[in-house]
């Protein structure tokens, strides 16, 4: 049975089974699920860590609008070492499920301006000063540009599926490769018709591009039936309605920020905290070459690439405990050494 068919047949039990692992039983610890007034609209963000006292991480969604509140499940495991926070995007999840339309007209600038905000919330309400960030596919445009704006509020900028600059048409000509390899020529003729060029793509031909795209890596979870449905289906914090609302959410979003995430925001050279890039070692749809020769340019006081094994896109949900494995002896020893962090044990 596929891992989608199984989370629509055993969803109630899943379901069920994720409540008691998400249960937290520490003496400081944090739990929290709520909407929050941000950019003048309500805004939805959870905070949950087994000590409150632990480096916040906040981990910005990718999508556009693709709340990764889904995967609460995946990250229990992160919550011994981080206050874990997340924030559905205006036009994205539970935030779009409480304000629809009313959400009114989206930028990259607007979110930018948002989510530092969110930081400078959760900041107070745990009294602390700064903040791990990690930014996930179209979040990685967001969270470099929150890092840049904004450093005295970060330790450190993680990016994961990290969107790149790719004037060499890198990507185009790998996806190319690897479709004329899984003989998809349904796909081969789609992405020669859109050409190398993203000011010329349109947003049904770039989903349905990544549908095929993802099905050409064997041996990694695929970023759709094998992580973002199974995990909806299997959220306690998530109903039907919850979950009719976040592909909502997602085109609404998609049709305000498509031509802006293609059209390109201005290019960040340079960060002034350090800078962490986890990349999937088979990811196609953020294509791991090209991850590596944007962090090759960029100037930080301190960098590190790493490989996630057997990872697509989707790196930190596909791999989440190699994931960890690098936070913790990669950004957290880092960040304790330099910043001079007390790290609850």
């Amino acid at each position: 049975m596929s891992n989608l068919l199984s989370s629509i047949v055993f969803r109630k039990r899943d379901q069920r089974k994720n409540t008691i692992l998400l249960q937290i039983d520490t003496p400081n610890e944090i739990g929290e699920d709520k909407f929050i007034q941000i950019g003048g609209t309500r805004q939805w963000i959870s905070m949950r860590g087994e000590n409150r006292n632990n480096p916040i991480l906040f981990l910005v969604h990718g999508g556009p609008a693709s709340s990764y509140s889904i995967f609460q499940s995946l990250l229990r495991s992160w919550e011994k070492y981080f206050t874990i926070v997340q924030w559905d995007q205006p036009g994205a999840g539970k935030t779009f499920g409480l304000n629809g339309t009313e959400t009114g007209k989206l930028t990259f600038d607007r979110i930018i301006g948002d989510g530092i905000e969110v930081v400078e919330y959760v900041r107070a309400e745990l009294g602390q000063q700064k903040v791990i960030l990690v930014g996930s596919s179209v979040g990685s445009l967001i969270g470099i540009r929150m890092a840049h704006r904004r450093p005295d509020l970060f330790h450190a900028y993680v990016g994961t599926d990290q969107n790149s600059p790719d004037p060499e048409y890198v990507g185009y000509h790998l996806v190319l490769d690897a479709l004329r390899e899984a003989g998809d020529k349904k796909g081969l003729e789609l992405v020669k018709k859109m050409g190398p060029n993203p000011e010329h793509w349109n947003q049904k031909d770039f989903d349905k591009r990544n549908q095929h795209v993802v099905k050409t890596v064997k041996n990694v979870p695929n970023m759709i039936t094998d992580l973002i449905l199974p995990a909806m289906l299997s959220s306690p914090i998530h109903t039907i309605r919850d979950i009719m609302d976040y592909f909502k959410g997602m085109s609404y979003s998609s049709e305000q920020l498509f031509q802006e995430m293609i059209d390109g925001l201005d290019e960040i050279d340079a960060l002034v905290v350090p800078l962490f890039i986890f990349q999937g070692d088979s990811d196609i749809v953020t294509p791991t070459a090209t991850a590596k020769a944007y962090f090759d340019k960029i100037k930080a006081p301190h960098k590190e690439f790493v490989l996630i094994r057997q990872a697509g896109h989707l790196a930190c949900f596909a791999r989440p405990n190699q994931f960890l494995e690098e936070l913790l002896t990669k950004v957290l020893i880092h960040v304790k050494q330099e910043r001079n962090i007390d790290i609850a044990q």
